[in-house]
Parts: structure tokens; C-alpha cells; sequence
């Protein structure tokens, strides 16, 4: 694949500095479509999937296997400990550097991932969110602890229903924001969703994987099992110590964690993963898809295909 690149005359007309985006729901073959493209462009992989940003979190968050990373370079992966304190506006930060060295060696640069917001953050900046009272924050976090998550969930669903609807329900740390918003503004969350994007010095061609629903939960329920078959029990085992941290406050784990300390059977503890692991994959696809820049291709698409829709999008 490589000598593509080496003889494609086509190269030479690269005026701009380029990224390719690549999205859409978990288990549907980003991974897979993102190491042919880098192999094809020569270049490198930034990932922009926040659940393998950390180093203690392998199994169950489908990082690529070995073979995968030996394919093509990448970047962001497990590079950080689930101690650290990580947001999407370090990423931001990260990314975009990362990007300018590596456009010095290459025009094209792929990104991979399925966390929308960190997407967002790279392909046209972060929203901008007015400050709010730190105690709102304070408070919602003691809710939290003596309320549970649904309380939360329940309060945002009436203040602000557009941000029940598509942020990251299951995470409390996502549904604390959007609330602290709403309660410390009085407007909604997704009110501030709509700021002019930043200009970036690279072009973006964003590429979306898609399948029928059945295909993309078929899919879903494979990977889980095969997650299980290849030690997810223990991988989380090894981590119960650390379940408070947000890092692993997230669909595979905190069912897991649910399992061993007596509250469900395995059964229904694998048959939770790959509910929310299902919703969470309806979650993406209803943000990807409010995004009119992306252009959309069945997973089953070939990759000469794709490679022949950037080429003409670069050129």
C-alpha cells in the first residue's frame, strides 16, 4: 500500500495542509479503515476515541492490538494514566500540536474515533461556556453521591431535553456540566452549542462508517463477547480499587464492577454492556450525523473507493 503514495502524481498538487476524519459508531471498522488510509498516505494516526486514551484500560475499550499500532504510528493512545486528570480541552490543546508537527512531515494526517466532542474539539474548537458559581458543581456532586446518576439524568431531561437527548447520558461528569450550565445561566446546555468554529490551519475531510442498525448492534454483541473470551474479567478485576475515578466510570467496566461486588449476576452484567454499549453506539450516530460536513459510506465500502473521494476532495 505504501508505494501508492510514493507514485501517486496526485500528491504533488497538496496546497493545504490536511486531516482526515474518521467517525461513526463503535465496532463498525474505523480502526481498521484508518490504518489503510495512513498506510496508503504514508502518514500517522491521531485518536480521538477518549475511552484509550489510558494506559490501565486495554480490553475493554477495543484498543488497536498490536499488529494495529505496528501498522501504522499512532498517537493518544494509552498515554495517560486513569489518574490523571484529562479533559477535551487538554486534548484540544495536545492535539493541535501534535497535528502541526506532524503536518511538517506529511500534508495528511488521520484521525480515528468515536467521542464526538473531542472531534469537535479538534476539527472546529470547543463551544464557549460563560462561567458559572463553582457551588452548582459542588452541590450536584453531592446529589450525585446521595441521589445517583438518574436523579441527575431526570433534572437535565426537563431543563434542557436536546442534551438528555444526545450528550453522553451515562457519564456523570458530562451530565454534571451540561447541568451546572443550565442551573447556573438559566439557559440551555446546548444554548452555547453554537459558536463560530475556530479557524484551523488544515483542511478537514471527514469520513463517516455506517451500517443498518441491526448490522451496527450485531456487531456491538460480537465484540463484547469477545471482550469477555479475552480476559475483560480481569482487567476490571485489577482495577476495583480504582472504580471512583471518572476514567473508569464507563460502559464495560462499571458493569463489571456491579458483578463483583454481588449486585448482578455475570449474565446480566454482560448482557448491561452490551445495552449500553448499543445505546451508547445510537448516542454517536445522532451526533455524527447533525455533523452535514461528514460524508457517509457503508462499512463495507472498499477502501479504493474512499481513498478515490479524498483524492477529489484534495484536489
Amino acid at each position: 500500500m505504501e508505494q501508492n503514495f510514493a507514485i501517486n502524481a496526485d500528491v504533488n498538487y497538496i496546497m493545504t495542509n490536511t486531516l482526515i476524519s474518521i467517525v461513526g459508531p463503535t465496532a463498525i471498522g474505523k480502526t481498521a479503515l484508518s490504518i489503510k488510509l495512513a498506510q496508503y498516505f504514508n502518514t500517522e494516526v491521531i485518536s480521538a476515541d477518549s475511552r484509550q486514551f489510558y494506559k490501565e484500560m486495554n480490553i475493554g475499550t477495543a484498543v488497536p492490538n498490536e499488529e494495529e499500532l505496528n501498522a501504522a504510528r499512532h498517537h493518544f493512545i494509552q498515554h495517560k494514566s486513569i489518574e490523571s486528570t484529562y479533559n477535551v480541552g487538554d486534548f484540544e490543546h495536545d492535539a493541535i500540536s501534535k497535528l502541526k508537527t506532524l503536518h511538517k512531515k506529511n500534508p495528511i494526517v488521520i484521525m480515528v474515533g468515536g467521542s464526538g466532542l473531542y472531534v469537535k474539539a479538534v476539527t472546529k474548537g470547543l463551544d464557549y461556556f460563560p462561567e458559572v458559581d463553582t457551588t452548582i458543581r459542588t452541590k450536584l456532586n453531592y446529589r450525585l453521591q446521595t441521589e445517583g446518576l438518574y436523579a441527575l439524568q431526570e433534572q437535565l431531561k426537563v431543563l434542557d431535553k436536546k442534551a438528555y437527548s444526545t450528550i453522553a447520558i451515562d457519564n456523570p461528569q458530562r451530565v454534571i456540566r451540561a447541568l451546572e450550565i443550565c442551573i447556573g445561566t438559566e439557559k440551555p446546555y446546548t444554548s452555547f452549542l453554537t459558536n463560530p468554529e475556530k479557524n484551523r490551519e488544515f483542511k478537514t475531510i471527514s469520513i463517516g462508517l455506517d451500517a443498518e442498525r441491526s448490522i451496527i448492534y450485531n456487531r456491538i454483541n460480537q465484540r463484547v463477547d469477545f471482550m469477555i473470551e479475552n480476559r475483560l474479567l480481569e482487567e476490571v478485576k485489577a482495577l476495583i480499587s480504582y472504580k471512583h475515578l471518572n476514567a473508569l466510570n464507563t460502559v464495560g467496566y462499571k458493569e463489571l464492577f456491579e458483578y463483583f461486588e454481588g449486585n448482578s449476576t455475570l449474565d446480566f452484567a454482560v448482557s448491561e454492556i452490551k445495552k449500553n454499549t448499543r445505546r451508547f453506539a445510537k448516542r454517536q450516530l445522532t451526533w455524527f450525523r447533525k455533523d452535514k460536513d461528514i460524508n457517509w459510506f457503508d462499512y463495507k465500502t472498499d477502501v479504493d473507493e474512499i481513498i478515490k473521494y479524498i483524492n477529489s476532495e484534495i484536489e
